[in-house]
């Protein structure tokens, strides 16, 4: 599977603006299903990206045991490039939950 980053961007982009929108003053019923939509939206978000880090990982780990068992059809640069999208796939992923690890952090130590 390939790794769009294009699309990743507007995911992010459309959760900036779910959130700028749960920001405004509205009734507590539509703002309550704002942050249903939202929770849901980026509930999804992450499995969506965890399912394609996994299946990222099994393609490269596919393609090396074939490699390593002198498969004809798999050549070195597809078994290299693909190891190289699930390590890329996988840094970004810790990344990203080392920030929501920080936010967590800063919330839960901010006044109340």
């Amino acid at each position: 599977m390939k790794v769009e980053p294009n699309a990743l961007y507007q995911q992010l982009q459309q959760l900036k603006g779910m959130a700028s929108a749960a920001d405004t003053p509205i009734g507590s019923e539509a703002s309550a299903a704002i942050g249903n939509t939202a929770q849901a939206d980026f509930g999804e978000m992450l499995k969506g990206a965890l399912d394609n880090v996994n299946e990222l990982q099994q393609t490269s780990g596919e393609l090396k045991t074939r490699m390593e068992l002198g498969d004809p059809n798999v050549t070195l640069e597809q078994t290299m490039i693909a190891g190289q999208k699930a390590s890329i796939a996988f840094e970004a992923t810790v990344q990203v939950r080392n920030k929501l690890v920080q936010a967590y952090k800063d919330i839960m130590a901010m006044p109340v």
